[in-house]
């Protein structure tokens, strides 16, 4: 025979148990359980750009994070630099106390092949202030292709008593810059860049934490690339035209850092044989004559960082010279009539 077995609870003991069920806190009455973990959840974005597209999973292949606190003393530092960022759902997450914070995150600066170092690593007691970050080079010239290089900041509070994690958005930019040089002979005779030598000079080698730059001297970026490439016919011909005289030009690719609108660099070409100038201009001036009407809202260092690919294409006569009434930059034909801009 079964024996009926009856429990008896009482209200006070029901409407504990109801207590802990409805309380939104992971934490338990018991001490020895830990509490929810509590922090940040970071998403990073790079869709500074002028696609206005996130290019952060092909782009960005190692991440560095470093968080200070409210008053802009150094907490701690995360790096990433598996497969995870090319994920396109990658997230951050760092557990931290209830309180304000400011991360700052670097791409391209925890890679092998980085371009770009802190001045001084982060460490307990250092501040936000002192910051700072500067491309690796050995004296005064640097002809490396510059592995991309990304910032990105953001200000958040963790909420206290909460059982999730805050969710933030960190937004890069882009600090690096391909600029290619071509020379083309409107004559129809081939250009060879062995004739000729190239440089860009600025200063723009050190950033501060709010990733503006510090003076600290001239720096000379020479070509990491050069070459001949040959086209079906010359610039100048005209539908139609039986004229189809294969066009080989000159290149030269250089790699920089951040282009500033408070700095004055100089793209400058000369004749190898006698070192006479073919072109010494002052690079964000021409650069910025192509920033089309249809950015005409756009600030120009907005256009500047968003825009990192240039191609320049100067014509030069039978003597080597610049023709400096016309360029094209970036596939767009630019008409000089400013004398003043060299």
């Amino acid at each position: 025979m079964r024996k009926k077995i009856t429990l008896k609870i009482s209200g006070a003991a029901v409407a504990a148990a109801l207590l802990i069920l409805a309380c939104p806190s992971c934490e338990s009455i018991y001490d020895d359980l830990d509490a929810c973990p509590q922090g940040v959840s970071l998403h990073f974005v790079y869709d500074y750009n002028m696609e206005y597209a996130d290019a952060f999973p092909k782009k960005v292949d190692c991440l560095t994070l470093y968080v200070y606190d409210g008053e802009g003393n150094f907490v701690t530092s995360r790096t990433e630099t598996g497969e995870a960022l090319a994920s396109g759902s990658y997230r951050m997450t760092l557990d931290l106390e209830p309180g304000d914070y400011h991360f700052v995150a670097y791409g391209g600066m925890a890679c092998d092949k980085a371009s770009f170092a802190p001045v001084s690593e982060p460490t307990q007691g250092s501040t936000l202030a002192s910051l700072q970050t500067r491309l690796r080079r050995s004296g005064d010239t640097s002809d490396e292709e510059l592995h991309g290089f990304y910032f990105g900041d953001l200000d958040m509070t963790v909420t206290e008593g909460t059982a999730t994690y805050d969710e933030g958005t960190v937004y890069m930019m882009k600090n690096t810059n391909n600029v290619r040089v071509m020379l083309e002979q409107l004559s129809g005779e081939p250009e060879s860049p062995d004739d000729f030598t190239f440089a860009i000079t600025d200063d723009n080698t050190l950033f501060a934490c709010d990733n503006s730059l510090i003076p600290n001297g001239t720096v000379t970026y020479l070509p990491w690339a050069t070459g001949q490439q040959s086209t079906g016919t010359r610039a100048d011909d005209v539908e139609g035209d039986e004229d189809d005289d294969v066009v080989t030009v000159a290149y030269a690719e250089l790699s920089c850092s951040r282009l500033a609108t408070g700095n004055s660099p100089r793209l400058t070409v000369r004749r190898a044989a006698d070192g006479e100038e073919v072109i010494n201009i002052p690079l964000i001036n021409y650069l910025l004559l192509m920033k089309s009407e249809a950015y005409s809202k756009m600030g120009s260092q907005e256009f500047l960082d968003r825009q990192s690919e240039w191609t320049m294409l100067f014509f030069l006569d039978a003597s080597d010279t610049w023709i400096s009434t016309r360029i094209v930059i970036n596939d767009w034909v630019v008409r000089i009539n400013d004398a003043s801009m060299i």
